[in-house]
């Protein structure tokens, strides 16, 4: 049996149960809750010594990071579900380059609009005793957090972050000009990458983004028509934006 470390909001979390889903796959739910500190707890870090969400266990053994858990289930379990990545070497080598390019513009990008968003507030109730404390105990992206600041991130960097955004978008319209997904006309992991992203811009209600992409909303429904979606994005793993933001 396959466990999953994992936290309901958690982008990545999400990502790794949209793949779970696509390729229907048994596992058991191990909730971790990112309030209390668990991701940090002794016994998780044996486990993901980067102190974060989510972690897969197969057969006692850890695997961690989302994208490499993605791949990692797709190389176990070929023939399981949904087949995500391509035959042909070219295939794979466009997949991975949307990987890749996934890793380093979106996934970092959608953190500047979250935090503002949706941390903001529960940040500035700690002490500066209590934030330096969590950023020390914290293992990775010790720096984000002290740019983060009491007042958030800043106006250049949260225009920096929608314009990110935007080139990612735009670039998943002309990629389904022509093809209903990322890569071809079969979904592949690089669609469930990616997607995370995208319905955390909705959440944070960035949907004006995508307004005049056409090709852009049309993967986006395609992809959430799938039972996959709903699987991953259960009610309590989302999140919104208070109504005064």
């Amino acid at each position: 049996m396959l466990e999953l470390y994992h936290a309901h909001i958690s982008t990545c979390s999400q990502k790794v149960r949209l793949c779970l889903a696509e390729k229907e796959l048994a596992w058991k739910s191990r909730p971790v809750n990112l309030l209390t500190g668990e991701r940090l707890r002794s016994d998780y870090l044996a486990l993901n010594p980067n102190g974060v969400v989510p972690t897969l266990v197969d057969d006692g053994r850890a695997v961690i990071d989302s994208s490499v858990i993605c791949e990692y289930l797709e190389e176990t379990h070929p023939g399981s579900g949904t087949r995500l990545m391509q035959d042909s070497p070219y295939g794979w080598a466009a997949i991975r380059w949307w990987l890749r390019c996934i890793e380093e513009v979106p996934t970092v990008a959608i953190r500047v609009p979250s935090f503002n968003g949706l941390f903001l507030e529960g940040w500035r109730h700690l002490d500066d005793k209590g934030r330096q404390a969590l950023i020390a105990a914290t293992p990775l992206r010790k720096g984000h957090y002290r740019r983060f600041g009491i007042d958030g991130f800043s106006k250049e960097q949260a225009d920096e972050s929608i314009e990110r955004l935007w080139q990612t978008v735009e670039r998943i319209d002309t990629a389904t000009s022509n093809s209903q997904w990322l890569v071809g006309d079969h979904i592949s992991v690089a669609d469930l990458c990616v997607l995370l992203t995208i319905v955390r811009m909705s959440d944070i209600r960035l949907e004006h983004v995508w307004q005049d992409l056409p090709n852009f909303q049309n993967w986006y429904h395609r992809i959430q028509s799938r039972s996959s979606f709903a699987k991953a994005f259960y009610p309590e793993a989302r999140v919104a934006l208070p109504l005064s933001a």
